[in-house]
């Protein structure tokens, strides 16, 4: 078997959740008199947790702490009656997971969305619970690129990390892969361009789900 575990992002990489980001985010601007901004904007504005998220689209990116914890409280309430709106698993992902449980490999996913909402996803679209570990953005454990929740992730599966693979769409995820000794693959389908992961080495770029199995099977 080529490997034994894999670790998956969740944004842009199992989910198509741009379109509802964008429309929390520019909700919550609308809230505070602040001009919204395109929808596809928000492909490089997502992926490096929600204060992150604030401080970019913000103008002037001069909100103190206390204004952006704020902004952050209004996405969430936002968020919560409106994160499934649009949101939908890419074309080919369920039978990649299908493939790969089936094939007893061990699944994660980590995303740099907050904790809650990334298990609200999870839960939603994968109701078979196919992953064992399944972490957003925590109190405590450093947000990715840092390798901290890949390796805690890898302790929890008892699997070496030169035997796991961690798939994701962005630099950030192909930085956190590569940093924890991972192999990475990149997905071209997901929110940011072939370019990017290239300059970001990953191990291998793929352009649909079918292939990850090919590399993990």
């Amino acid at each position: 078997m080529k490997c034994r575990g894999l670790i998956f992002d969740l944004d842009g990489t199992l989910l198509d959740t741009l379109d509802d980001l964008a429309m929390a985010a520019n909700a919550t601007l609308e809230n505070f008199g602040f001009p919204a901004h395109p929808v596809d904007a928000y492909r490089y504005f997502v992926g490096e947790g929600l204060r992150t998220l604030m401080q970019r689209i913000v103008p002037g990116s001069n909100a103190t702490d206390e204004q952006l914890n704020e902004y952050m409280v209004k996405f969430g309430e936002i968020y919560t009656n409106t994160w499934n709106v649009n949101t939908r698993l890419y074309e080919g992902i369920f039978e990649m997971i299908a493939s790969l449980s089936a094939a007893g490999l061990q699944l994660a996913v980590l995303s740099n969305k907050p904790h809650l909402f990334t298990q609200l996803c999870v839960e939603t679209f994968f109701p078979e619970q196919p992953f064992a570990f399944v972490f957003g953005q925590r109190d405590g454990v450093a947000k990715k690129p840092n390798p901290a929740g890949a390796l805690e992730i890898a302790e929890k599966m008892g699997v070496a990390v030169a035997d796991i693979l961690y798939v994701g769409d962005t630099a950030t995820d192909m930085q956190t892969g590569n940093g924890a000794g991972m192999r990475t693959i990149g997905v071209e389908w997901g929110f940011r361009d072939r370019t990017e992961l290239e300059n970001n080495n990953a191990w291998k770029i793929v352009r649909t789900p079918a292939e990850v199995v090919t590399y993990a099977i």
